[in-house]
């Protein structure tokens, strides 16, 4: 990422619209115990930017992306990051990034491009509570 602050931090840029990614997003929130992530909405400035560095597009979100330690994960590779940093049972989880790409992307996809259909989809992105919002990157929450 261009910017050498963001490098040195662990950042989640999800979907805010979308149900399933929020719910990840919460998922993260609560079992991320030390505090190690901090967030991002993709309809944020932040989000935005790290979408273009990324070569993704930047009106559809059909990946989360994670960074740890400065390397950049997509798709189940990026759930896989983002289980590895969490406390035992979690990492368990990450197996996923062993599943050969002609599985495991295709499977990605599959949900990706349907989850507003299956999971629903959020007028506007959530309105996190003070505390919430203090775990989100600067410029990594709003529209």
């Amino acid at each position: 990422m261009g910017d050498t602050q963001l490098e040195s931090i662990n950042l989640i840029v999800f979907d805010g619209e979308c149900v399933l990614c929020s719910g990840f997003f919460r998922f993260m929130l609560r079992h991320d115990r030390e505090g190690r992530f901090s967030f991002a909405t993709a309809q944020s400035p932040l989000g935005q930017q790290v979408y273009r560095e990324h070569g993704l597009p930047t009106d559809e979100f059909e990946t989360n992306l994670v960074i740890v330690d400065g390397r950049s994960y997509q798709r189940l590779d990026a759930f896989a990051a983002a289980m590895r940093a969490l406390p035992w049972p979690w990492p368990v989880l990450s197996l996923c990034r062993f599943l050969p790409g002609w599985l495991k992307d295709p499977l990605y996809f599959s949900v990706a491009r349907n989850r507003y259909r299956l999971f629903g989809r959020y007028d506007r992105c959530m309105i996190p509570s003070q505390e919430v919002r203090a775990r989100f990157a600067a410029g990594g929450f709003g529209a």
